[in-house]
């Protein structure tokens, strides 16, 4: 069908707008989206709706549709949601084919941005949709609707927000700040202040000029910081007033364009979620945005964090630690693993206030993980700023519970507490003193004996020169390996860097003669490269799922039985006669041997390829003598 529309130029803002979020965002089809007057080719909805046209229909099926009524001020909201519903979905409901249960208002403009409020029809009365307790603040995605529809209920759980939806929000954000002169560097604290002030459920007002729209915003995020007794980071987390009125205009489009963003991915509702939202918000938005890079972080996929907080099973009664948590990311899955186990509250309780601890020596950063945390509902963590080699912990007690605090120097009446340890720490530059490995060292000094470790290294640790004393004299002197995973290579693409996971028990000496390691070869994590991003795919394999389980079996006993996978895993002693001391995969996982077609196939393709560099070479070679003729 061919729609053509004569729209009013003074709405045409508002059309756009619409179209472009159900479109790109919000899951729906262009051909089922009418705008306007279109709706009317329609029959039964012209039946009941004469010459009367919403801004936009949307078919659900042949059966359900959706109403939508935009008004040109956010002051409106509530007329444009009355008028979706009154003027359009009640007359259109009076049908015995169709019905309209779904009813958005919207409202707006290119200056103030958009708001909207959406209801459903059921039992002959409209209702608040909300998602996680929290109003829906955006357009209703085609998934929001068929779960509503589903469990006939406007009260939704969780829609997971996709892949696609967070870079779209996050490429635009970008482009708006970048539009905007907002400075890379700055931009995380920047997008950390607007959403710990659109946290509350109150909106901005947008119409004020941009020194009251800044101090508003900053007295808002000190407020909560407070709240959650974190006030000392609100010098890192807040919006700077511009230096001249170029940029005062420029700041209030960004902060304008930017809550529009976030509202229409309905993120209020999203950091309700049991997921962790803003982390992989942060994560695509940084990324992407290429402003990790400017501000020094080193982003840990989400994946890779939860499938280690899985593997060592995080417990209640667990002293979580990551000595360079960067936004978090490790922490909230920890944070989620118990969650996830915990029926008792207070003992879920105990641990948000007494489980958890992280370091990181980077303002903006901390500011970050701070936000991340607070969202998860833990306002009272252990996260704070400073360099991990000069921050000590030691174990105390009060009320029955046994938590940790942090000195300054190493003490010798010290007890380390620290019984779990997830880190990803910075990947070191050739002449940095802090080399990866001392991560490992000091974060283990903070752990109890029989305490786990896990950490992300490059290959280049566990396999050079350099680090060959440390490997043999440090780390298997003192402690027992039990784990070592090879990660895909693209794993932090668009950095190229080759990584491990690397799994260690404090305290207890590795015997060469006796303990045994579990390597795998996880070149494959469900992950593939799509124009530029690392998205998840349903068609690539992913090694990591498939050895959780297992793996998670023998971090808590390795006598086990594991069957070995050639090319794949393998549970095996270490070789105490290498000299170097290698520790990684490839060194000790059996190499599959070749079918006898794979190897007449082999040998037809180097038998080609030979043949093909001769043409090549001979040609060029010829076409050079012509030349010199």
């Amino acid at each position: 069908m061919n729609k053509k529309t004569k729209i009013n130029p003074s709405e045409v803002h508002a059309y756009i707008h619409i179209s472009k979020e159900l479109v790109e965002k919000k899951g729906w089809q262009t051909d089922d989206i009418y705008t306007q007057q279109e709706c009317l080719e329609i029959k039964e909805v012209k039946k009941y709706l004469g010459s009367k046209k919403p801004e936009n229909i949307v078919k659900i099926n042949e059966k359900i549709f959706y109403v939508i009524e935009a008004k040109n001020e956010r002051k409106k909201i509530n007329q444009a949601l009355k008028e979706a519903k009154e003027n359009y979905a009640d007359e259109i409901n009076k049908s015995n084919k169709i019905k309209a249960l779904f009813a958005t208002g919207i409202a707006g403009n290119q200056e103030e941005g958009f708001i909207a409020k959406s209801q459903y029809f059921r039992n002959g009365k409209w209702e608040d949709i909300t998602e996680n307790k929290t109003e829906i603040t955006g357009l209703l995605s085609k998934k929001q609707v068929d779960t509503i529809l589903k469990n006939d209920s406007p009260s939704v759980q969780d829609v997971e927000i996709t892949e696609e939806e967070f870079l779209k929000s996050a490429e635009n954000i970008n482009e708006i700040l970048h539009e905007n002169s907002i400075n890379k560097d700055y931009r995380a604290r920047f997008i950390s202040a607007l959403l710990l002030a659109l946290s509350e459920g109150e909106d901005l007002n947008l119409n004020e000029d941009s020194g009251v729209i800044i101090n508003t915003t900053n007295t808002k995020v000190d407020l909560i910081l407070k709240k959650h007794n974190k006030g000392e980071f609100s010098r890192f987390i807040r919006i700077d007033t511009p230096s001249n009125v170029d940029n005062h205009t420029k700041v209030k489009n960004a902060i304008i364009k930017t809550v529009q963003e976030l509202l229409a991915l309905n993120i209020r509702s999203a950091m309700k979620s049991g997921k962790d939202i803003l982390g992989k918000f942060y994560e695509v938005f940084l990324k992407y945005g290429n402003g990790a890079k400017e501000i020094g972080i080193v982003l840990t996929p989400r994946h890779i964090t939860r499938f280690s907080a899985e593997v060592l099973d995080i417990q209640p009664n667990d002293l979580v630690l990551d000595p360079a948590c960067g936004t978090g990311g490790f922490l909230v899955s920890a944070y989620d693993e118990v969650g996830r186990k915990v029926k008792n509250e207070e003992e879920f309780k105990n641990f948000k206030l007494n489980g958890l601890y992280g370091i990181e020596d980077q303002d903006p950063v901390i500011a970050l993980a701070i936000v991340n945390m607070i969202f998860r509902g833990d306002g009272k963590n252990n996260m704070i700023e400073g360099n991990c080699f000069n921050k000590w912990l030691t174990a105390k007690q009060k009320n029955g519970s046994v938590y940790a605090e942090y000195l300054s120097e190493e003490t010798e009446s010290r007890i380390p507490p620290i019984t779990k340890v997830l880190m990803n720490p910075p990947f070191a530059q050739k002449k940095s003193e802090n080399k990866e490995y001392k991560f490992i060292e000091h974060a283990l000094k903070q752990m109890q004996n029989g305490g786990i470790l896990f950490s992300i290294l490059p290959i280049s640790v566990l396999v050079e020169n350099e680090t060959k004393s440390w490997r043999r004299d440090v780390l298997l002197k003192n402690n027992r390996l039990l784990s070592v995973i090879t990660f895909p290579e693209d794993l932090f693409y668009p950095t190229s860097v080759g990584s491990v996971g690397i799994f260690i028990k404090k305290g207890e000496p590795h015997n060469f003669d006796e303990h045994k390691v579990y390597f795998a070869r996880c070149i494959q994590d469900g992950f593939a490269k799509k124009k530029g991003k690392r998205l998840k795919s349903n068609r690539v394999r992913n090694m990591l799922e498939e050895i959780k389980d297992e793996l998670k079996s023998f971090i808590k006993n390795q006598g086990i039985r594991i069957k070995n996978m050639p090319e794949f895993k393998k549970v095996c002693l270490l070789d105490k006669n290498d000299i170097n001391t290698e520790l990684v995969p490839e060194a000790y996982i059996d190499s599959r041997i070749p079918t006898a077609k794979e190897i007449e196939e082999g040998i037809e393709e180097i038998v080609r390829e030979a043949i093909a560099f001769k043409i090549k070479f001979y040609n060029k070679l010829k076409n050079k003598n012509d030349n010199d003729n």
